[in-house]
């Protein structure tokens, strides 16, 4: 099956396809709605061949269906019929959980997405669970993605906001008992070595993810036939500096 992976971040929508592996982007922000997202992919993408599209949302989904309007984006998100607009089956997941999907190893993974907010999922014997993870309150009416987000690092300054991550992993760590923890999305460039038990994610991981929503079982998730390899190697943005502690 060709399909079609769509990320949408507050700031770009990237897409690949199965015979595309470059991601294009165009830029989305404040006034991005579902309608001016579906011309924009269409137009850039008019000679691709696809039949099935899967979408990384930043927000709330349930059971393919977009629960909540988004933060950073435009409206009418909720109840759009994205299957009408491109003409063939599509999937909708948490960007988040499609990001965890594409680097799940097997057994009990968390993830945490360090980006312009917090993202998070927990993957258990392939059987994916979005989390709201940053809506939890943290200290001083503040919630967990206030001071593990984009504003809080720039308000704490690295030192600091470095503290309260690997705190906060020790603490989900604690309370969600995984195997293994995923550090994702562009501020973990911002840390000077990973906390215990952690492995780096990478936003690449977000395309594979999306190939994978399709296969029958998420438990063969890294068997040789997936395109983890040939993804996450091209564009690869790992920090070859950043350590375990």
């Amino acid at each position: 099956m060709e399909i079609l992976v769509l990320d949408v971040g507050g700031t770009h929508v990237k897409c690949v396809a199965t015979e595309h592996k470059n991601p294009i982007k165009f830029k989305s922000g404040p006034k991005l709605t579902p309608n001016r997202m579906v011309r924009n992919v269409l137009k850039l993408t008019k000679e691709w061949r696809y039949q099935a599209v899967s979408i990384g949302y930043p927000g709330v989904v349930r059971h393919d269906r977009i629960e909540r309007e988004p933060y950073n984006l435009g409206r009418s998100w909720v109840g759009f019929n994205f299957e009408a607009a491109f003409g063939c089956p599509v999937k909708i997941i948490n960007d988040a959980a499609m990001q965890a999907l594409g680097g799940y190893e097997g057994r009990k993974m968390l993830f945490l997405g360090l980006g312009t907010g917090l993202g998070s999922a927990l993957i258990d014997d392939g059987v994916i669970v979005a989390m709201e993870l940053g809506h939890l309150h943290y200290a001083d009416g503040k919630t967990y993605e206030d001071y593990l987000g984009e504003k809080g690092r720039k308000r704490l300054g690295n030192k600091k906001w470095r503290g309260i991550v690997n705190n906060a992993v020790k603490g989900f760590r604690n309370a969600l008992l995984p195997d293994y923890i995923m550090l994702g999305g562009g501020n973990v460039a911002h840390l000077k070595c990973l906390p215990p038990q952690t492995r780096q994610g990478d936003n690449a991981f977000a395309f594979v993810g999306g190939f994978r929503l399709w296969q029958h079982q998420y438990g063969n998730a890294t068997g040789a036939t997936n395109p983890v390899r040939t993804i996450a190697d091209e564009g690869n943005r790992h920090n070859p500096k950043l350590k375990r502690k």
